[in-house]
């Protein structure tokens, strides 16, 4: 249909039919569990960032560009760096830093920004591509893949195919953060700002939870396994969640994302669904760590049984129980 001034309507996300991609009887449900996620595994160290590649877009969520942040404040901090940029896109910035000292490292949502005192901070937005690789000196040889690298007598870390690589100013930094949504990662970020976009809005919260716009750094993996964590029904509209339930998500996302942080990796599986509570071989995947629903369609449902659905959602895939997010 076309409405006054000759856009066309599109039409609202609907529930895929019954039995799309389902074809099994649910077994006997029992209770999702509630409470905190622990019980976690040994921290990964962080060499480099990989980044998934089943056909799932993976732009890495906000915990991977956090820890990013530190283990440039870990290795680079106060210290004279060398830079330069062997791919020759970043060659003119790359020559106005070369010798200066890091002064600052820090994340909204999928954004990173290397400060470097007055002149300015280096942006970066992993997107699609993106990776980070982080060694000890000294650095062997670049590629000319190598869009960044910085190099002191004791570390080095190369960028390369970031959607976003700029030196930028303090206002244009300022710029970025405004479009952005509170980070669930960053303690003065505040959870009503999105409550008051979200309690008004029609769209679904598996889409708005998706939107940097109105929550940064939530990407694919955590937007599945907060909801499923918490038994809300995907396709609820933003304006059905209740204030004691957005309440809940923030601070699920706070404490998930944090630990996502500490281990690099996302762990959202409470112990008791633990493969060696469960008795169940560990998950298999190039994302790691041990989740409910994402990327697991078409298996059984750790906490009851029923089959995982995916449908397409936003331009990304969904992943739920119908069974335990009823609500």
């Amino acid at each position: 249909r076309v409405h006054r001034g000759g856009r066309r309507r599109l039409p609202s996300p609907r529930r895929p039919p019954p039995g799309r991609r389902v074809g099994t009887v649910p077994l006997p449900r029992r209770p999702c569990a509630t409470g905190a996620a622990s019980g976690r595994r040994p921290a990964v160290p962080p060499p480099s960032v990989r980044l998934s590649s089943d056909g799932e877009p993976a732009v890495p969520e906000g915990h991977t560009i956090h820890r990013l942040a530190e283990d440039h404040r870990a290795r680079f901090l106060d210290r004279p760096v060398r830079v330069s940029s062997p791919q020759g896109k970043f060659s003119d910035a790359a020559a106005l830093l070369d010798g200066q000292p890091l002064t600052d490292a820090e994340a909204h949502g999928k954004h990173l920004f290397l400060g470097f005192g007055a002149l300015g901070w280096v942006h970066i937005h992993l997107g699609l591509f993106g990776k980070v690789d982080f060694g000890d000196a000294p650095a062997p040889p670049p590629t000319d893949t190598v869009r960044l690298r910085l190099t002191t007598p004791k570390a080095h870390v190369d960028l390369r195919g970031p959607t976003t690589c700029a030196l930028i100013t303090d206002g244009e930094k300022t710029a970025v953060h405004e479009r952005l949504g509170p980070d669930p990662l960053r303690p003065d970020d505040d959870p009503d700002r999105v409550w008051a976009r979200l309690s008004r809005s029609r769209t679904t919260v598996a889409a708005l939870l998706l939107d940097q716009k109105i929550i940064a750094g939530v990407g694919n993996v955590y937007r599945a396994e907060v909801l499923f964590r918490l038994g809300i029904d995907p396709y609820r509209a933003g304006r059905d969640i209740t204030r004691a339930e957005w309440d809940a998500i923030w601070a699920d996302l706070v404490e998930l994302m944090r630990e996502g942080v500490r281990n690099n990796r996302i762990d959202t599986v409470r112990p008791e669904h633990m493969p060696e509570a469960m008795g169940r071989p560990p998950r298999v995947d190039d994302h790691g760590g041990e989740v409910y629903v994402y990327r697991r369609d078409r298996r059984p449902c750790h906490v009851c049984g029923t089959e995982v659905r995916t449908a397409g959602l936003a331009a990304r895939n969904l992943f739920w129980c119908p069974a335990c997010q009823r609500r």
